[in-house]
């Protein structure tokens, strides 16, 4: 037979038994199904971690301060001051930017609206190097810090929580502990870190924040860029060096900062979601084998209602060959048809998690080609036994088959 002429006949044989075809098919549905939505979500996954990283600044180094134990609870100590910034400008040989940070959680206020948000005192450099973008107005200078200068500039969900637009909010007051800054700027959207939503903080020149809201030249953070093609390694020493020679820290004592760098724990992260999406994927795979089973099963209880068929045909000329691609062709479209189906279904899963859970799930060509080619594998596999039974039998004893 031609392929042409077998398709068909599979196809007229799923026709002639469509109920008990479908109940075949409902496992392998179900499999490809699963397997999709799963991989899916593993690659939404992914897509977050790697937000995430953007989010966070690619190839930052965040260096932090140590801490103290007080009652038991940890806290953060002021161990990280302007000056070492200021020396890691002069000496780092392998830094090429530098943005500290001091922030701390106040009440922002705009005429009867008010927002606990997290404000930030930093420099004018924080845009660039952690590659924000600006969506109304503009970032303060390096000259409203040294002057320090009372502005701000907003997350992108700032404006909406206090009842304006990004543009509308430009150039108004808001209240911090109930001094006055103007609005010079709003952020675009940057999303989540993992840790905490970026899109709701505020910032202020360093110098500002320092000297009207915290009292203090304490840092929380320092991020620093390393020069291009530089290993991360190495520039870690050369930060460590220069701040234990600035904090006077002897040979063999303890540090009293850390540094770390963030993609570390966005490489956990992304390892622990690729290992769940496998496992997932692997449990749905099940459903394929079990869908399978199934096809063997059905196939099998075919070629005994056809035995007569087979043995006419057998009678006629038909040779082992093509008894043996008639069956196989027909289990094959059996899997084929249902994985049809299951990527129908798996894609619109994935598009209800979207809606309804704001997952970020995301169908890959891949995966419905990984889909489809193992459900055409499980029809072959499990096909392969009653198709070989069908060409092994004795066209007599077929023929006499009642």
């Amino acid at each position: 037979m031609l392929i042409g002429e077998l398709i068909a006949v599979a196809l007229q044989s799923v026709r002639a038994n469509l109920f008990r075809s479908m109940l075949t098919m409902l496992g392998i549905i179900i499999g490809v199904a699963s397997v999709i939505a799963m991989l899916a979500i593993g690659a939404g996954a992914r897509g977050a971690v790697d937000q995430q990283i953007e989010a966070l600044g690619a190839g930052l180094l965040s260096i932090r301060p140590g801490q103290t134990f007080q009652m038991g609870v940890a806290r953060a100590a002021e161990t990280l001051t302007t000056r070492d910034v200021a020396a890691l400008a002069r000496d780092a040989e392998t830094i090429v930017a530098l943005v500290p940070e001091r922030s701390g959680m106040e009440q922002v206020k705009l005429g009867n609206r008010n927002r606990s948000l997290r404000i930030i005192g930093t420099t004018a450099a924080f845009a660039d190097v952690h590659d924000y973008r600006i969506e109304a107005g503009q970032m303060f200078s390096a000259a409203d810090d040294s002057a320090k200068r009372a502005l701000a500039v907003l997350g992108a969900k700032i404006p909406p929580m206090l009842g304006e637009s990004a543009r509308s909010i430009i150039g108004q007051t808001i209240y911090i502990r109930g001094l006055a800054f103007e609005v010079v700027g709003v952020f675009s959207e940057k999303g989540t870190t993992g840790f905490r939503n970026v899109d709701e903080q505020v910032w202020l020149p360093l110098n500002t924040a320092r000297v009207r809201l915290f009292g203090s030249e304490g840092l929380d953070l320092i991020s620093a860029r390393p020069q291009r093609g530089v290993d991360m390694q190495r520039a870690i020493v050369d930060i460590e060096r220069i701040l234990r020679r600035e904090h006077g820290i002897l040979p063999g004592r303890d540090n009293d900062f850390s540094i770390q760098d963030p993609r570390v724990f966005l490489d956990f992260q992304e390892t622990a979601a690729k290992i769940f999406s496998f496992l997932l994927a692997s449990i749905a795979s099940v459903s394929l084998v079990v869908g399978g089973i199934g096809i063997m099963n059905i196939m099998l209880v075919s070629v005994t209602e056809r035995t007569r068929e087979i043995g006419i045909r057998k009678a006629l000329g038909a040779t082992r060959r093509s008894i043996l691609a008639q069956f196989l062709v027909e289990a094959m479209m059996l899997c084929l048809i249902g994985g049809a189906v299951g990527v129908l279904l798996g894609v619109g899963v994935a598009q209800l998690l979207n809606a309804l859970a704001g997952w970020r799930a995301t169908v890959s060509p891949a995966a419905i080609a990984l889909a489809f080619g193992f459900s055409a594998f499980v029809g072959l596999f499990f096909g392969l036994w009653p198709a070989r039974k069908a060409a092994r039998m004795d066209p007599i004893a077929a023929l006499r088959y009642e």
